[in-house]
């Protein structure tokens, strides 16, 4: 069944983001001149931490989306200005802040004498992509890659460490050029246990090319890893401390050697830490109110290491081999009562008191080889083979005890423990090829990968006298997947103003996906399930963008491009991931993929006004839907929802 989104994007680009309080202004120098490309920081008071990060437009307009509370202040810097600072404002969440004009005034002093130096900027925007540049920043230290995330200019992350991209979920997220195989829980963990001392930069794409993977129908989010190019022998030392509810420490080493035809490189680091966190929920069914409040503790403690080295055969001829990896300890704690009210009468009728313990183990390594030819401003093939593990074990221990309306009489007792270890493996070869074609760029490749996941989930029930499998809530699920890919991408910028860019993809997919377990028969008697599913779908993926500019004060650009999203692994195994007695989450092996067609058209006039819009259509939609079970209990189903329930407007 074929799903409509249209939404449009007001005045100024990203608006369309929802649940989030919007701070505006406008950056102007001493003389009243817009100023284009500032770097804009919006601080906590408190502390001066960075809450986000914002570029200003070509007319010196800002927007920044939070959804945090709290007394905040902005910062804006411009190479050749002060760092200017606003007065405190409040955050309320009941409105937007708009700060007006914010002049900044160049920098004082005599440049007779002055030496020079290069430095890139927090935040650098080009035709294509935003960049978030880590390395030398304020942000280098002290931070995660979920944390940086969520910092960053247009991507939002959402109470539950889900992120969205210019107000659109579905986001791909990149390591060095290449595509993680993980989303939800797993994804937002591994983020967590990667320092900002190891990330050079966030690349921000949101409308890829062709030579990008056709998957996720919001854009690209890049992070590239540190490799130092400095001749010689080098090195650098940090460490971190970082108080917030609860302290936290880092540190690191990173070595180079390097000279005309060999570059050796490692680093080592190391990040300890605790963070709290607060979930409340009103739930209401039948006669019965369901009002839950817990606190979350997130421990991590993480190992990260990379190692590497180039052989630089001509100026021209380049192999490398590359190891990196993250070695994860880390306990999720969860606590908080559960209040049950008979409606009609407003009275509390019992109080569950649940508690949840899981540890984890998540390391992940990954392994490259490489080969570069590139001749300056002209012919370049890059060969990348890459093999990579993930390793996840989860330890799940989950009492639920039931008391009377006092809190203290208990009543019952329900207690579980889990264990969940996945096994991921991906291989993978892919080549890229560049050159000049015409008085433009011509580029054309191909991928072919494979990922292996095996999951194998248990669940005990605990007894004081030991723990007895539940064959019933049990299960393994065992996850191939094949994607072999073709692109061609040429662009090129005509005499008249006009410049365009056309591509298309081909992917070509194949999976299978095994549960098995057991199921009751009839009462008392079991027997072995095998639910055994295929897939295989081919594909192709146009983009194009053409943009007239002849005319500076009046421009135009109209893009239009082909996305999948194939459901995740966690998305198609149909066990139930139970998060306390009355809820749960489970995955469906009848997903298919989604896709989306997306236009946009973009207007600038004068550099001060961008208007835009965007329509979407997107086909065989699917989603997680909160849906009930026995009455009084709820679960999490990965569905195609029907169009009412699903599509909606938010502002």
């Amino acid at each position: 069944m074929s799903k409509l989104v249209v939404f449009f994007a007001g005045l100024f680009l990203f608006a369309n983001v929802s649940k989030a309080q919007r701070v505006t202004g406008v950056v102007k120098d001493q003389q009243g001149k817009s100023i284009e490309k500032s770097t804009v920081s919006l601080l906590n008071t408190k502390d001066s931490s960075i809450i986000k990060l914002a570029a200003s437009g070509a007319d010196g307009r800002f927007i920044i989306f939070t959804s945090k509370h709290g007394n905040m202040l902005v910062s804006v810097s411009h190479v050749g200005y002060k760092t200017t600072y606003t007065q405190t404002f409040e955050v309320s969440g009941t409105g937007d802040v708009n700060l007006g004009e914010i002049n900044i005034a160049k920098s004082d002093g005599d440049l007779k004498g002055v030496t020079v130096t290069s430095k890139k900027p927090m935040v650098e925007v080009r035709a294509d992509k935003t960049i978030l540049n880590v390395e030398g920043t304020i942000n280098a230290t002290g931070n995660d890659a979920l944390e940086l995330l969520r910092r960053s200019p247009s991507v939002m992350v959402d109470k539950d460490d889900n992120i969205s991209l210019a107000g659109k979920n579905g986001v791909q997220i990149y390591v060095d050029g290449k595509p993680s195989p993980l989303s939800g829980t797993d994804l937002s963990n591994y983020l967590k246990s990667m320092q900002s001392s190891q990330i050079e930069a966030i690349e921000i794409i949101t409308n890829p090319s062709a030579k990008y993977e056709a998957a996720g129908n919001a854009g690209i989010i890049n992070i590239k890893l540190k490799k130092n190019k400095a001749f010689g022998t080098n090195g650098s030392a940090n460490f971190g401390y970082v108080q917030g509810f609860y302290p936290k420490f880092n540190g690191g080493l990173n070595l180079n050697y390097r000279n005309k035809k060999i570059n050796l490189f490692g680093s080592y680091n190391y990040n300890n830490g605790k963070y709290r966190s607060e979930m409340n929920g009103i739930r209401e069914q039948f006669d019965t109110s369901f009002i839950q409040d817990n606190i979350i503790v997130f421990r991590n403690n993480t190992h990260g290491f990379k190692a590497g080295a180039d052989y630089f055969i001509d100026n021209k001829n380049t192999v490398g081999v590359v190891v990196n990896g993250n070695l994860a300890s880390n306990d999720l704690n969860t606590e908080g009562p559960m209040y049950f009210t008979y409606k009609p009468t407003g009275i509390l009728d019992r109080v569950l008191k649940a508690t949840n313990h899981n540890d984890m183990q998540r390391n992940n390594m990954n392994t490259n080889l490489n080969y570069r030819y590139a001749v300056t401003g002209g012919s370049e093939l890059n060969i990348d083979a890459d093999y990579g593990i993930f390793r996840i074990k989860s330890d799940q221990y989950q009492p639920n005890y039931y008391y009377l309306a006092n809190g203290t009489t208990e009543t019952s007792r329900v207690i579980y423990k889990m264990t969940a270890p996945t096994d991921i493996n991906l291989y993978s070869l892919k080549t890229d090829y560049e050159k000049n074609y015409k008085g433009g760029r011509l580029g054309f490749g191909g991928k072919i990968g494979f990922v292996n996941t095996d999951n194998d989930f248990k669940r005990y029930d605990v007894y004081t006298t030991g723990s007895v499998l539940d064959t019933l809530k049990s299960n393994r699920f065992v996850y191939k997947e094949n994607i072999n890919a073709l692109y061609v991408n040429y662009n090129k910028q005509l005499k008249n103003g006009i410049m365009f860019q056309a591509g298309l993809r081909a992917e070509n997919t194949n999976l299978k996906g095994n549960s098995t377990g057991f199921q009751e028969k009839s009462p008392g008697a079991l027997e072995k399930y095998d639910t055994t599913f295929t897939r295989h779908y081919t594909g192709l993926f146009p983009s194009a963008a053409i943009t007239f500019n002849k005319n500076p004060m009046k421009q135009w650009t109209i893009s239009y491009s082909r996305r999948i999203d194939r459901p995740a692994y966690q998305d198609l195994n149909p066990f139930e991931f139970k998060l306390n007695e009355y809820t749960y989450m489970k995955g469906n092996t009848m997903l298919k993929p989604q896709y989306t067609n997306s236009i946009d058209i973009t207007h600038i006039y004068k550099y001060k006004l961008t208007t835009k819009l965007t329509f979407s259509h997107v086909k065989d939609i699917f989603a997680q839907l909160p849906d009930t079970t026995d009455k009084t209990k709820a679960f999490f189903d990965q569905e195609k929802p029907c169009f009412a329930k699903c599509c909606g407007f938010k502002h």
